[in-house]
C-alpha cells in the first residue's frame, strides 16, 4: 500500500516512541502530537479544521489514540469530542471514541460485560457514602461467598496502574475512607474481593485475537499485581476459555486492541476484572519478546485498507 500519514495524539514517551518505530518499520509516517495542541477553527464561509501543532489531522490516514492526560471536565470532553470529529469525518482512529468512553470508565466497562453475559465481580456503584457503606456491610456480612477473610475493594472509577484503591475488612475503616471522597464528589465503585493468590492474567487483544498473555503477581506486603507497582511478570500459555474470554471482553467494549485483565480464583473461577482501552504493554514486551506496537500497527493497515477497498466498490 501507498504510505500512510499517521498522527499518534498522545504524550512524549515510549509507548509512542514504540508506535512511530513500528510504523517508519513498514513504511510509514507516524507524527507524535499532544492533545494539548488541539486547535479547531470554523470559518465564516463553512470551513473547518482541526490542527495539531499545525498538522491538519483531518488530512491524516489514521489517527491513533493513546493516553489522554488528565485536565479539567471541560478538557477532557473537548479532547474525546475531537476524537469522536475526526472519526466522522472519515478518518480511522484507534482505539475509537466510543471504545475509549466505554473502558475508561469502569462502571460503563462493567455494564457491557454483563449484557456480553461475562462473569465480573460483585459490584455496587453509588453517589452516596452511605449506600456504599450499606453495600460494604452487606459484603462483608456474607464470608462463605468471600473466600478472603471479609474484604472488599473501594476503586475511583476513572483510573489505572492500581492508584487509588483501597482494600478494606472493617465497615469503620471503610467510613472513613468514604467520608473524604464524599466530599470531593468521587463516585464510588465497591467491589468484593476474592482469592486469586495475589495473580492476575494480563491478555493483550488485538483485531479479534489473542496476541499474548503474561501472568502477573504482587510483591511483597502488596495484593496488587500491576507490573507499574513492582508485581513481577511472566509470560503463559492461555487456555482457550480464557482466550475467549478475554476476546469477548475486547468486543464487548468495541476496542480494537485492548488490554483484558482475568482475575482467576484458587476455587476455579474466572472473572473479567478490567478492559483497558489505551493498554500499556511495556512489561508484556518485556516478558514475551512480542512486538505489540507492530501489531497494533499491522491492524491499523489492514482496518485503513478495508476502508479504502470498500470505497473503491462503493465507487
Amino acid at each position: 500500500m501507498t504510505a500512510m500519514q499517521v498522527v499518534v495524539l498522545s504524550k512524549v514517551g515510549w509507548h509512542a516512541d514504540e508506535l512511530c518505530r513500528a510504523l517508519g518499520e513498514r513504511g510509514h509516517c507516524g507524527r507524535v502530537l499532544p492533545y494539548e495542541s488541539l486547535v479547531a477553527r470554523f470559518t465564516g464561509d463553512g470551513d473547518a479544521a482541526l490542527t495539531g501543532n499545525r498538522l491538519a489531522i483531518l488530512d491524516a490516514d489514521a489517527v491513533l489514540a493513546r493516553f489522554i492526560p488528565a485536565g479539567s471536565l471541560e478538557q477532557i470532553i473537548y479532547r474525546v469530542d475531537a476524537l469522536h470529529w475526526i472519526e466522522e469525518h472519515g478518518v480511522p482512529v484507534m482505539n475509537s471514541p466510543r471504545a475509549i468512553e466505554r473502558s475508561v470508565d469502569k462502571f460503563y466497562t462493567d455494564a457491557r460485560l454483563r449484557e456480553a453475559g461475562l462473569s465480573t465481580l460483585e459490584t455496587v456503584v453509588c453517589e452516596g457514602a452511605a449506600e456504599a457503606l450499606t453495600a460494604i456491610r452487606a459484603m462483608l456480612a456474607e464470608p462463605q461467598a468471600n473466600p478472603v477473610g471479609d474484604a472488599v475493594v473501594i476503586k475511583p472509577i476513572f483510573g489505572s496502574m492500581g492508584h487509588g484503591i483501597v482494600r478494606v475488612s472493617d465497615p469503620d475503616v471503610a467510613f472513613r475512607v468514604l467520608q473524604p471522597l464524599e466530599r470531593i464528589g468521587a463516585v464510588f465503585y465497591v467491589q468484593r474481593a476474592v482469592d486469586s493468590g495475589g495473580r492476575d492474567v494480563r491478555v493483550f487483544v488485538v483485531g479479534g485475537r489473542v496476541l499474548g498473555a503474561i501472568e502477573r503477581r504482587a510483591p511483597d506486603g502488596d495484593w496488587r499485581a500491576n507490573v507499574s507497582r513492582g508485581g513481577s511478570a511472566r509470560s503463559i500459555e492461555l487456555p482457550a476459555a480464557w482466550a475467549d474470554l478475554a476476546i469477548r471482553a475486547a468486543a464487548a467494549v468495541g476496542a480494537d486492541y485492548a488490554g483484558v485483565d482475568l482475575l482467576p480464583c484458587r476455587d476455579g473461577c474466572v472473572f473479567v476484572l478490567e478492559v483497558n482501552g489505551i493498554p500499556g504493554w511495556q512489561g508484556l514486551q518485556a516478558a514475551t519478546g512480542i512486538d505489540v506496537a507492530g501489531s497494533i500497527v499491522d491492524h491499523l493497515v489492514e482496518r485503513v485498507e478495508s476502508g479504502r477497498s470498500a470505497d473503491v466498490v462503493r465507487a
